[in-house]
């Protein structure tokens, strides 16, 4: 009896085992789910808590909390020029000493990029350099200068889901598929685009190649956003109301993204002089304090310069200013961003791009209904929405999540058309003059550190 009950047990542990090694690739795949799900989260409270740092820096440097240009326009002149230079050498001095810091670890101080680490499937993240970055963009982003955020959030967002691909991971794809989870939710949560997080690094960083990996993305996008909508601000980006189409949409639209295209185009070859320029400067202090005070001096005329633009294109979308003072403030706007972009500042053009687009898109409205019937030309506000994601797949070469972020971002689905027409557009035009995008060509080979000079220096620009 006992001799029967033991080859009975045997046999129950035979077939228990054959269940598990059955449902082995399936507990895998639910196992990447849920640290998928685990790093989105991780994503969001890395964006949460750099708007927070960043809300607090602004608060110590202009006494006000609330938005930049708010905080700027409250200062007199000389006291914004002082900001953004006290910002930019204060910056520059924690990357100077970073650098140093960084080099006495077993990683050195070279940087290695979120998007270039996701294309070459790596997830050694630099620590140091990563922290240095972070809180050199705090003073940079909280003093007022010309760029956006979310760059530095994004990258956070990248190196904690990093950490995390070190500990619970064992394959290297595995620990790729949580790195491009955490950039993806990390672009979501500070966009609030979850779909547009998801786009962005199939189509930047990985080529729209990775069908694993497809499914985790979706889940920390999704994980992140939720936690943003839930806990954060359950509305988009930009609360603007409905834009309805006139019957001329689709054609203007399809002739805006000519000049969207070469205004984009135009963009990436200013901000790329503008590090040549800068690049002559070696020591980062100098280099970052003198960006800070020429955007400080340039503040002094139009405080609407500071930051990343997101109260004045909230303002274009509403409609609130004449041609007259937009293309005033697109001009100061453009050259801010390439004096701190150039200088080094720790921070996004992402952002600024779509300040950009949308004030040329409602300058460009305004001044058509001038010579044209305004039923032809429609509302101003189509073509800020069109001008962003315009402007935004020229810079990028990533017209598709150019598409959906802008969209997302306004809440403006019934533009899509309109907006496809002008993405498709304005890609031709800038992929037509050989300028090389934000996030380089996710078609190219990865390239290593040691093949890539520009990532040794911790000042390089973050997108």
């Amino acid at each position: 009896m006992a001799a029967n009950k033991t080859s009975e047990e045997k046999a129950s542990l035979k077939s228990g085992r054959a269940r598990l090694w059955a449902m082995g690739p399936a507990a895998e795949t639910l196992r990447i789910w849920w640290w998928a799900a685990v790093t989105g989260a991780l994503a969001a409270a890395a964006v949460v808590g750099f708007r927070w740092l960043t809300q607090w820096f602004e608060e110590l440097a202009t006494g006000r909390r609330g938005g930049l240009v708010e905080a700027a326009l409250s200062l007199s002149p000389w006291h914004r020029a002082l900001v953004c230079t006290a910002g930019g050498l204060l910056a520059g001095l924690v990357l100077q000493g970073g650098t140093a810091w960084a080099r006495r670890s077993p990683g050195g101080a070279a940087n290695l990029d979120y998007i270039d680490a996701a294309r070459a499937g790596r997830v050694d993240l630099n620590d140091r350099t990563t922290l240095t970055r972070t809180v050199s963009a705090l003073f940079s982003v909280g003093t007022g200068a010309s760029i956006g955020r979310e760059g530095p959030m994004v990258q956070l967002a990248a190196w904690v889901s990093a950490r995390l691909a070190r500990l619970v991971a064992t394959a290297p794809e595995q620990r790729n598929t949580l790195l491009v989870c955490g950039i993806a939710a990390g672009i979501g949560s500070a966009y609030h685009a979850p779909i547009a997080g998801v786009v962005f690094v199939l189509e930047l960083a990985l080529g729209f190649l990775a069908r694993h990996t497809v499914a985790p993305v979706l889940i920390a996008s999704a994980t992140a956003s939720s936690l943003i909508y839930w806990l954060v601000e359950p509305k988009p980006l930009y609360d603007v109301p409905p834009v309805v189409m006139a019957p001329t949409s689709l054609g203007i639209a399809l002739l805006a993204g000519v000049l969207f295209g070469g205004l984009g185009w135009g963009l990436l070859a200013l901000l790329e002089s503008g590090r040549s320029c800068f690049a002559r400067i070696r020591t980062p202090v100098l280099r970052l304090g003198l960006g800070g005070l020429l955007v400080g001096l340039l503040s002094a005329w139009v405080p609407q310069v500071w930051g990343n633009g997101y109260s004045v294109v909230s303002q274009v979308l509403h409609g609130d200013h004449a041609w007259q003072w937009l293309a005033w403030v697109l001009l100061a706007k453009v050259v801010a961003t390439t004096l701190s972009s150039g200088s080094g500042a720790i921070g996004g053009v992402f952002t600024p791009s779509l300040f950009v687009g949308a004030t040329a898109g409602s300058v460009l409205a305004q001044v058509a209904a001038l010579w044209l019937p305004a039923a032809w030309v429609g509302d101003p506000r189509l073509l800020a929405v069109v001008g962003m994601a315009a402007v935004l797949a020229a810079v990028t070469h990533a017209p598709l999540m150019a598409i959906v972020m802008v969209l997302e971002m306004t809440n403006q689905f019934q533009l899509t058309v309109p907006v496809m027409l002008a993405c498709g557009v304005a890609y031709a035009i800038s992929t037509q003059f050989g300028a090389r995008p934000l996030y380089g060509n996710p078609i190219e080979s990865p390239r290593t550190v040691e093949q890539r000079p520009d990532l040794l220096d911790l000042g390089q620009q973050q997108k």
